[in-house]
């Protein structure tokens, strides 16, 4: 069966649309979440018209396409829903042909020298089950690296049902409980961003009790999440271009500032091949490095500065100075 590229894409996502129960998807629905997809890939994209999405599922429906059954009589309102009649049902489980076998062998054997990457948790799953039936468990499946992760961290499992939610434009109610607080409480919210820091992870988006659209939490202190049927309030914001303002996840509502730091000859290779961030710029001096990055500083600045000990000196802004020199007073009463 050959197809071109578009014309894969569109059948790729035709499928998670017919395979998602959590929404249902109308013709015009559909016509519209493929063309999203498709000026995604390419932005000059003109997209497809309603003639063509009718082919792409006859062509999915037929013998030479993937033999795809959709249920019958759905409808929603006067419009008829597209999904399919069984619910476990994908063309990615087709069964494969011998040279897809050849190339999940050979992927099968550099996934497995990988290990502790959370965001690739699910190899760990998926190699046994390829080795089982590909016979890949042989000596140079030996692991070459390894990542630094934390494999007791609790709120790995939540990451799948945010980023569903996220993808499907789902509200959720959330039942959540900050360190600071006896109780959890529990809210709305729609969630639009994850992002992961120093081993931890951490899900954006809009908390209808507070109006506040850039609502921040941390997935090991989320208690519960349960998928509402409230309408989802879409927020067009650039998250790359707010967290490019920071170090960490902590944003607050402020401009960016310059912050002029003096390190020490001992960790000025360090700093010199490891940024603070992506607007450091340095200069050497006669006492060390000066460095200096445009940012909003925050908590997350203030513990990666600590972390530097006696290497390193805050030269501005002066809230900052006295804010770390303050810490540093208090960190030595102990002693």
């Amino acid at each position: 069966m050959a197809v071109n590229k578009n014309a894969l894409l569109r059948y790729h996502v035709l499928d998670k649309c017919f395979s998602n129960r959590g929404r249902n998807y109308t013709f015009d629905d559909l016509l519209e979440k493929v063309n999203a997809e498709l000026r995604y890939d390419n932005p000059d994209d003109e997209g497809i018209k309603t003639r063509q999405l009718r082919d792409d599922i006859r062509f999915m429906k037929s013998e030479s396409g993937f033999s795809i059954e959709l249920e019958e009589g759905l409808s929603l309102g006067r419009k008829m829903v597209y999904r399919y009649k069984d619910p476990k049902f994908s063309i990615s489980n087709r069964p494969i042909n011998p040279e897809e076998v050849d190339s999940l062998k050979a992927a099968a054997q550099i996934l497995s020298r990988f290990s502790g990457l959370p965001q690739f948790s699910w190899v760990d799953e998926m190699i046994p089950i390829l080795q089982d039936q590909f016979d890949l468990s042989t000596e140079k499946n030996q692991k070459i690296i390894s990542f630094e992760s934390n494999i007791d961290y609790v709120g790995y499992k939540n990451i799948k049902p945010l980023f569903n939610a996220i993808n499907n434009q789902r509200v959720l109610k959330v039942t959540y409980k900050v360190f600071t607080e006896s109780k959890p409480f529990t809210f709305f919210f729609h969630p639009y961003y994850l992002k992961q820091f120093n081993n931890r992870w951490f899900v954006l988006g809009y908390n209808e009790e507070e109006d506040n659209q850039k609502w921040n939490m941390a997935l090991d202190r989320i208690q519960d999440l349960e998928e509402t049927d409230r309408p989802y309030q879409q927020f067009d914001f650039n998250w790359e271009d707010h967290f490019a303002e920071i170090v960490g996840v902590t944003h607050y509502d402020e401009a960016p500032q310059e912050v002029k730091l003096l390190f020490n000859e001992e960790a000025k290779p360090y700093v010199q091949t490891k940024p603070l961030h992506l607007t450091q710029k340095t200069k050497a001096v006669e006492k060390g490095l000066e460095v200096r990055i445009n940012v909003i500083p925050n908590f997350e600045l203030q513990k990666l500065l600590l972390s530097y000990g006696d290497q390193v000196e805050v030269l501005a802004p002066k809230s900052l100075r006295e804010i770390i020199a303050e810490r540093i007073k208090k960190a030595g009463k102990p002693y």
